[in-house]
């Protein structure tokens, strides 16, 4: 017996346990072992992380595609894991021992190391809870670390083959240096921030004539100690013939030549740029094309060091930059100064200034992997979705740079790298297979060995996920069953990062693709379009949600808005909305179960008799294709728009109002046919909703499932409906018609602003004698639905009605008399004045090119749809008043 009211809290666990308890999400289940294999690795969350909302939508993403497959009868593997995120666990960990007086160096390596474990051990599984809690439907048995044992393995077996064929290598170049953490690392933990500065215009002196110069800008004044060149367009004809000249660098003395290349900009500054190239990366390539001097003036703190001028050693990049600009000035060598607003990188975590360093790090060769992962994609192996972010992928990995692998950090897995007193260096598996070929190289027993301090890139590790995961480097059942992956979900902002050192390394390794599709989602913004920032205050909180409106309803409100590719405006009304669905399945069901509607053994809907019946059959089987198919498109919006419009409009609103007649009636025959195509076609919809409410439709499944047949399995596992073939063309025509009447004249009553209680006839103008006969039949329908005070039959349409269409034929409403018309249109001119102002506003906007020109992508699209939206109105209000025309 179903409660009375719906509430998910005092649901969710329960149903959780018993998923557990079945064994539900569990790979390989003896009774699929011929089944299709379906595979989804999950993108690995930070072990240091907790739920949000970017996680939230991912993971419903994934979890549709998994249930349904599932449904489908093929043997699902969702492979949970979690990545040992270096940076962020060590930031973590170590925060939590200062704030116990312990600093991480006087502990050292080892014992530093212990105390992660320990946290993650006590900490580190939060975020599986919270998935947990999501509804998450992966094989938990099977959760993987990017540092466990097995995954360790297969980290060291890459590097080492890499590293053999040449594919890894040492090299000193620039990378981005974290001097407060004192580690090189990735793009993606660079945050790009606005910041309000100034543009210093240096004059540089020729060597030939010192009363000549050539004035340069820098954003970094304390750089120029470090300058090798100053560089000038070719085409540029005011510095023609001071190309191949030498200036003096001021306050250091050093002759730099002045070269011509293409990255000076003439329309920028003075069109003379300072080169740098070991502290800028686009000066870096300058220095590479000219053969220039790398002169690394920081060290790790980037603090000056003694390549500088004694006079500037010591000092802090920001100590040096007041000085160098106030000893220029006093050489009267400062040609301007102006306020100049720039982007200047951050560090992620902790928010250090990142500074471009000339270090020595170990490197993947990535243009030599890029070429297989370039041709898979463009084979069409692996494709993605929606299809013009392969755009961005052809780009990237087209363009690739040498991949920075090695990090200055404690956590994460060491480099298997053991150097001699002299430098050279040995890799290999393990410390003794290091020993043996040093011993070998340098003739002699015992050869002293230190192993490289530095770990791994956090994305080397997680780059194999695919394969890994599933037992590699040895030869498991797992990975012969479900490599390659199926589909991988992941978000637009780690193609590069994430998706494309996948695509490298699994074709290296494995030689095959690691998946067939890569789906592509957008941010979760605010309902204004805003990125979510703590800054802005717009953060939402998923797990807050779940705890008010219930997971399914989180979940259902995502799913809604997930178009392909695109941002999801979320917003907490859209949750609460989608709980108030969840609420209407739960009384259709209540509604269902107190009128008796139980489940019949052998029940067979082809075989149903009356037309209701028949209609709504065949209305279930259009919903389940059109829900099947969209979501095979990963199409999950209209997926989820399908599934609703059937459940809330044609079932609860059609279906079940129809049937009231026929549950209160005499007719035994007929209430014992609806009853039972009532109770399979709710069987049908906690199928169809299932990918998208977890939940509450296995609670329905389980409390339905207590009368009439006992089920054989639960809900997760049950078959998703076959239906094909159930629809069913002249029940449509027959009962769509009453439906499009009904709605037809409902809308009217509303445009028309015609009191509720009022009824008015209805007028069947010159219609076919299959449309009165239907009308007949279904009169008290049609009177009750649609508020009428009669049904007539008439050649033409009578004067001062308003005449509808519906399937080709006319219907009028009279409605001279019981409308007023004077003050509808009053009320009707006004409305479209307003719509018309709201148009000019955004016309008004939208033309506008400075706003155009400033305003956030979000903000115009907004404008857009507030005018798309203002338009709707304006046509609807335009064709009311057409109407009252009609009237008289």
């Amino acid at each position: 017996m179903l409660e009375k009211t719906y509430s998910p809290k005092d649901i969710e666990a329960r149903i959780a346990a018993l998923w557990e308890e079945a064994a539900a999400f569990r790979a390989g289940r003896p009774e699929r072992a011929g089944a299709e294999p379906f595979c989804i690795v999950i993108p690995p969350p930070n072990v240091t992380g907790s739920l949000h909302m970017g996680h939230a939508l991912n993971n419903t993403l994934q979890d549709v595609l998994c249930r349904l497959e599932r449904m489908r009868g093929k043997d699902v593997l969702w492979q949970p894991g979690t990545d040992h995120a270096g940076i962020a666990t060590q930031l973590v960990v170590s925060r939590q021992l200062a704030d116990r007086q312990i600093q991480m160096r006087d502990l050292g390596r080892d014992a530093f190391v212990e105390k992660v474990w320990e946290w993650k051990a006590e900490s580190g599984g939060l975020i599986f809870n919270q998935l947990r809690r999501l509804g998450a439907s992966c094989d938990w048995s099977r959760e993987r670390f990017t540092m466990d044992e097995g995954l360790s393995q297969a980290v060291l077996k890459v590097f080492v083959d890499l590293y053999r064929k040449g594919l890894i290598y040492r090299d000193k170049r620039l990378v981005n240096w974290d001097p407060e953490f004192q580690s090189a690392i990735s793009d993606l933990e660079v945050d790009s921030l606005e910041v309000k500065g100034h543009l210093w215009h240096f004059k540089y002196p020729l060597k030939d004539d010192p009363t000549q110069f050539i004035v340069v800008a820098t954003t970094r004044p304390e750089t120029m100690l470090g300058d090798t060149a100053v560089a000038v367009h070719p085409d540029d004809e005011r510095y023609t013939a001071l190309v191949g000249k030498t200036v003096v660098l001021p306050l250091v003395g050093r002759e730099i030549p002045i070269v011509a290349d293409t990255y000076s900009d003439p329309e920028k500054g003075s069109g003379a740029v300072k080169i740098t190239p070991a502290h800028d990366f686009n000066d870096f390539e300058v220095g590479r094309r000219h053969n220039l001097e790398l002169i690394n003036i920081f060290d790790a703190s980037a603090v000056v060091n003694e390549n500088a001028p004694e006079a500037y050693r010591g000092l802090s990049r920001f100590e040096a930059r007041k000085r160098v600009v106030a000893d220029l000035e006093a050489l009267g060598l400062v040609e301007t100064i102006e306020p100049h607003t720039h982007m200047v990188p951050h560090a992620q975590r902790g928010g250090a200034i990142v500074e471009p360093w000339l270090t020595e790090q170990w490197y993947v060769d990535a243009a030599t992997l890029a070429k297989p992962a370039l041709e898979a994609v463009r084979s069409g192996q692996t494709r993605f979705v929606p299809e013009r972010f392969a755009g961005d992928y052809f780009r990237w990995l087209e363009n690739i740079q040498p991949w920075c692998i090695s990090r200055q950090l404690w956590w994460g897995h060491q480099i298997p790298a053991w150097y001699a007193e002299d430098g050279t260096f040995f890799v290999a598996m393990n410390e003794a297979e290091a020993q043996a070929d040093a011993d070998r190289h340098f003739g002699r027993a015992g050869v002293p060995l230190t192993r490289d301090p530095d770990v791994l890139d956090t994305w080397f590790s997680s780059g194999l996920w695919p394969f890994s995961t599933l037992g590699w480097p040895k030869e498991t059942a797992e990975l012969k069953r479900f490599y390659p992956t199926s589909t991988l979900v992941t978000g637009f902002d780690i193609i590069f990062f994430w998706v494309a050192r996948m695509m490298m390394l699994g074709l290296h390794f494995m030689e095959e693709k690691p998946f067939s599709d890569v789906v592509i989602h957008g941010l979760v913004r605010d309902d204004k379009g805003r990125k979510m920032s703590k800054t802005i205050g717009n953060v939402v909180d998923p797990l807050g949600l779940i705890d008010e409106f219930g997971a399914d309803a989180l979940r259902f409100a995502l799913v809604a808005q997930a178009s392909l590719g695109s941002d999801v405006k979320f917003s907490r009304a859209r949750v609460e909305e989608y709980r108030n669905f969840a609420t209407k399945l739960w009384n259709a069901a209540r509604f269902a179960e107190m009128n008796e509607c139980r489940r019949v053994a052998g029940f067979d809907p082809a075989n149903v008799r009356s037309t209701l019946a028949r209609w709504i059959v065949g209305e279930t089987a259009k919903a389940v294709g059109e829900t099947e198919a969209a979501i095979g498109a990963y199409r999950y919006n209209e997926a989820a728009g399908a599934a609703y419009r059937f459940v809330w409009n044609i079932f609860c609103d059609w279906f079940l109002e129809f049937a009231k007649p026929v549950f209160t009636g005499t007719d035994e025959a007929a209430k014992a046919e609806i009853r039972a195509t009532t109770a399979w076609t709710l069987d049908q919809i906690l199928k169809l909703l299932h990918p998208f409410m977890p939940f509450i439709t296995e609670e329905l499944w389980q409390v339905t499932g207590e009368a009439g047949p006992a089920r054989d399995t639960v809900l997760a596992l049950a078959r998703w409906p076959r239906l094909a073939g159930l629809e069913n063309a002249e029940a449509e025509a027959e009962i769509g018609w009453l439906v499009d009447t009904i709605t037809a004249i409902r809308s009217i009553r509303g445009e028309m602003n015609v009191a509720p209680a009022l009824q008015v006839p209805l007028v069947l103008a010159g219609v076919s004698e299959k449309t009165s006969v239907k009308a007949m039949r279904y009169r008290d329908l049609l009177m009750r639905l649609a508020r009428l005070s009669g049904i007539t039959t008439d050649s033409a349409a009578p004067k001062g009605s308003v005449q509808l269409v519906v399937r080709g034929e006319t219907i009028a409403l009279p409605l001279a008399g019981l409308v007023d018309i004077a003050a509808e249109r009053v009320r009707l001119g006004k409305a479209l004045k307003e719509a018309e102002a709201d148009i000019a506003r955004c016309d008004a906007k939208l033309g506008n090119p400075n706003f155009m020109a400033r305003a956030a992508e979000e903000v115009i699209a907004e404008q857009h749809d507030k005018r798309a939206e203002a338009n709707e109105r304006k046509v609807r209000t335009a064709a009311a008043l057409a109407r009252l025309d009609e009237i008289g």
